[in-house]
């Protein structure tokens, strides 16, 4: 065998090793789930109750308080510090509530 055939059976072998690894397209996505906003829906809409707008540091601490998930709150801390109209913090915390 002539050296070029033995790269191109050796690359041929390669790709098939390739081919068997290969997972599903869909797989490669982020597959981290996005946790449940449906808390974080309501609590918004309890606190903005009669009020336009509300501090980061206050939607951190109602959130606290209202025992939400780790990655609800890490959202939240992650907000800069101002003040928020519940369709902003809905947008930028993903949540639905308006």
């Amino acid at each position: 065998m002539t050296d070029a055939a033995v790269d191109d059976a050796e690359l041929a072998a390669d790709t098939d090793l390739l081919a068997d690894t290969d997972t599903d397209p869909d797989e490669d996505e982020d597959t981290a789930e996005e946790p449940d906003t449906g808390p974080l829906d309501e609590l918004l809409d309890e606190i903005y109750l009669g009020q336009e707008r509300i501090s980061q540091a206050d939607i951190y601490r109602r959130a606290v308080a209202a025992e939400l998930p780790a990655a609800l709150l890490t959202r939240i801390a992650a907000l800069p510090q101002g003040e928020y109209a519940v369709d902003e913090a809905a947008d930028l915390l993903g949540g639905s509530a308006v």
